[in-house]
């Protein structure tokens, strides 16, 4: 694969049509769609080269994200409902960004979180208006080689399943269908309640970031520089933006747009470079001493995240990843995926996965499941020494916001972040059912060759005081920020960008990130954000978007007097 030179473009750089800030998911996918159609663009991404294995073998996923070369290492405030902890918040510092740290799993959301977009005023981006842009952007490979009508055939983004040849992936599926959930076959399509195999982006064998599906084929063109600096602020005249500028070394300069600027810096970037530019909360602005172009209360409120917490169990057979869980084990698994790109490396070990609703009266599901065949946590730190599997599970729509703040009106200081997670009483009651729930699937016949005892939260784990203690001390990060910078009407004063994805109360300026949902989407943000990318380019160029695609999505039909559907 072509090793992309991060170090082009500088100060005496031919001036492009549009300059993008971030090689980050949608960032990466608008460059493409730009330069496809005749466009000339610079991307300013301040992080290095995705070359090397920690980055393309799938499963090394927990190395990059944990290294300070290809992550900003951000955390959050301390979280005063999570006994004063600080949280880590990664975001790639890398080309592909997030996309080339994360975890590579694929999850477009639920229908209704995008019809809900719409009803908070994000005109033209309900389910059918997206579903289009998810279909553009992917080529599906799925188990039977179907055809699907809800998916991609020859788009740039590579969705593949894993072989689930480890049995617990099977045995976790069986087990939710078994505790009366349905089996989906394809969570990404008509019907995302259920248990069933997981996506991913990888393609064979190698982690198919946004890098690697955009990127390189975009530079191909000789349209596309990228320009290797820190973005400081955009550049104004008078009220329209004009450029970006940023900072190598001790050289400072302007990278200049013929016609518009576009943030794609990520839901803790974008809205910090905002305010440096002068757009945000004016009160805020002027304690930093920065002069106010656009009072925008909405530039750093609405910061939203999912929590999760791993369900761990000893395993009494030696089925799980554990017995390569050593130097030699990972030494054995990396140099078989480095001769032939095959192999438990070429896996991310997210085989399986499922979404449930937490109780009746909830229309579709608001719990999700990550399973992995071993006892670890995202920092690669092993969970006990022996075998052992787990899942990740946490509350999809939780209620509380948080903010991004300046610290100071310095480029280079990290932003203060404050998620403010688990504020409300339906947090807690949406986790301790995450418990509970995840106990009974645990239970279930498929796991009783497998099941050993209960590692965490532990059989001692049982009262809603209990559990509470233990989500308190050990509820961490999904990694998925997202609301900073919300699509809304022009009226409305908490809105940022309106649905053409153009920042409010300026001209030439942009947004094209997961800043601008307007709430959380039901599973993994990769997808989405990748779809944001997609669908700002049609807005960007001003042609005409795709056809709306009205195909239905499943709601289970009892769900206002069940939690689980009729056998």
């Amino acid at each position: 694969m072509p090793r992309i030179d991060a170090r082009r473009g500088g100060p005496a750089a031919e001036v492009a049509d549009y300059v993008i800030v971030g090689a980050g998911s949608a960032g990466c996918a608008l460059a493409y769609r730009l330069v496809m159609a005749g466009r000339r663009v610079d991307l300013v991404e301040y992080g290095g080269s995705d070359a090397g294995p920690f980055i393309q073998m799938p499963a090394a996923l927990s190395y990059p994200m944990n290294m300070r070369r290809y992550d900003w290492g951000f955390q959050s405030e301390p979280e005063p409902h999570l006994g004063g902890r600080r949280l880590v918040t990664p975001r790639g510092k890398v080309l592909g960004g997030s996309s080339s740290i994360n975890g590579m799993v694929f999850v477009r959301g639920h229908a209704r979180d995008f019809d809900h977009w719409a009803e908070q005023g994000a005109a033209g981006w309900a389910y059918a208006d997206v579903l289009p842009y998810f279909k553009r952007m992917e080529t599906w490979h799925g188990d039977d080689g179907e055809p699907s009508p809800y998916r991609g055939t020859d788009g740039p983004v590579h969705v593949t399943r894993g072989p689930r040849a480890n049995p617990l992936f099977n045995a976790f599926i069986e087990a939710g269908a078994q505790a009366g959930y349905p089996v989906t076959g394809d969570y990404n399509g008509a019907r995302q309640e259920g248990f069933g195999p997981m996506e991913a982006s990888i393609w064979q064998g190698r982690r198919w970031s946004a890098a690697n599906a955009y990127l390189r084929p975009a530079l191909a063109t000789g349209r596309l520089r990228i320009v290797r600096a820190l973005a400081e602020r955009v550049v104004f005249d008078g009220n329209r933006a004009v450029g970006v500028a940023v900072r190598r070394g001790g050289v400072r300069w302007t990278v200049a747009a013929r016609a518009e600027v576009i943030l794609s810096a990520s839901s803790i970037n974008t809205p910090k470079l905002l305010m440096l530019s002068g757009i945000g909360p004016a009160e805020h602005l002027r304690g930093h001493g920065i002069e106010v172009l656009a009072d925008r209360p909405g530039v750093g409120a609405n910061l939203q995240d999912h929590l999760e917490i791993y369900m761990q169990y000893q395993a009494i057979l030696p089925v799980t990843l554990y017995k390569h869980w050593n130097l030699w084990g990972k030494g054995t698994i990396g140099a078989q995926w480095m001769a032939t790109g095959k192999g438990l490396g070429a896996s991310n070990q997210f085989e399986s996965c499922g979404f449930i609703r937490s109780r009746a009266g909830v229309d579709y599901p608001d719990i999700q499941y990550h399973f992995l065949p071993l006892a670890v946590r995202y920092d690669g730190k092993a969970g006990i020494e022996g075998h052992g599997f787990q899942a990740h599970v946490g509350p999809m729509r939780s209620p509380s916001r948080g903010t991004v703040r300046l610290r100071s009106p310095d480029p280079a200081e990290t932003p203060e972040i404050r998620f403010n997670y688990m504020s409300t009483a339906q947090d807690w009651a949406d986790f301790r059912a995450c418990v509970r729930l995840t106990r009974e699937i645990f239970a279930q016949p498929a796991f009783a060759p497998y099941r050993g005892e209960e590692i965490q939260p532990g059989p001692q784990t049982g009262s809603d005081d209990e559990i509470d203690a233990f989500i308190r001390d050990h509820a961490e990060s999904a990694y998925h920020p997202c609301g900073t910078a919300r699509i809304g009407r022009a009226d409305d004063r908490l809105a940022v960008v309106d649905p053409e994805l153009r920042v409010i109360g300026v001209e030439g300026l942009r947004v094209a990130d997961s800043s601008v949902f307007p709430r959380i989407t039901n599973g993994n943000l990769n997808a989405p954000s990748l779809m944001a990318g997609e669908k700002a380019a049609d807005h960007v160029l001003g042609r005409g978007m795709l056809a709306p695609l009205n195909l239905p999505a499943d709601i289970a039909p009892e769900w206002r007097d069940r939690q689980r559907r009729r056998a």
